[in-house]
């Protein structure tokens, strides 16, 4: 079986910090901070949710998010412009290396899916509009198993929906929480560092490849398969 990348969409294909623009024009010179706080809860209140098994679909959560950080940065943000920022949430533009390295992928022997927490018609419209769409044999969203990564349950959940070989199925992604999740789960990693600044989690479970930008990423899992 042809091998099988499963790829994180927010901050892996998409700019999460894509809508900061919007955000300087309403929050000014705390728009840095705002947007690193606003995903920190994001991923803070899917983690919470997944554990107490009261899940809520991550349009929810970013909403939550964005309310808390409204009140710990003393910005009291109408509704109207919360929209703004929600609406902004849902048009993320691709990294620059998107494009000719998904069309890469897709040319050769490799079966691409979209692995999100984020909702299918969420995905299906971010995909849309960055013009990536395409490239996909289809979306994988949590929302199906009414979990979050790093669940367990949510990677098993991606091999059956997309039928893939576990031996030769990888997560790609930014985030070293879904990295390790995946590899815990028995599935291949590879962690796409872009920022040299970031560090990945001491825990003894290390990516299977790291690469720092998906150009890189055919080339790399080529050679881990030919080392075997």
């Amino acid at each position: 079986m042809s091998i099988t990348l499963a790829f994180d969409v927010y901050g892996t294909l998409l700019d999460i910090y894509g809508a900061n623009e919007k955000l300087k024009t309403l929050v000014g010179d705390k728009s840095l901070a705002f947007s690193h706080t606003w995903r920190d809860k994001q991923l803070e209140y899917t983690f919470r949710r997944a554990l107490m098994n009261k899940y809520e679909i991550f349009s929810v959560c970013v909403s939550e998010a964005l309310d808390y950080t409204c009140m710990y940065y003393k910005t009291p943000l109408t509704k109207e412009e919360k929209q703004e920022l929600l609406n902004a949430y849902r048009a993320l533009p691709a990294f620059d290396d998107v494009i000719s390295s998904l069309k890469q992928l897709n040319d050769s022997d490799y079966r691409l899916y979209a692995f999100s927490n984020g909702s299918e018609e969420m995905v299906e419209s971010l995909l849309t509009t960055s013009d990536i769409r395409e490239y996909f044999l289809g979306i994988v969203s949590v929302d199906g198993i009414k979990s979050y990564k790093p669940d367990a349950a949510v990677y098993q959940y991606f091999l059956s929906e997309s039928a893939a070989d576990t031996d030769k199925a990888w997560l790609v992604s930014s985030n070293p929480f879904d990295v390790i999740g995946a590899i815990s789960a028995g599935m291949k990693a590879a962690w796409v560092n872009r920022f040299e600044n970031k560090v990945f989690d001491p825990w003894g479970i290390e990516p299977t490849l790291r690469v720092k930008n998906l150009g890189e990423l055919k080339d790399k899992i080529d050679e881990y398969y030919m080392s075997q």
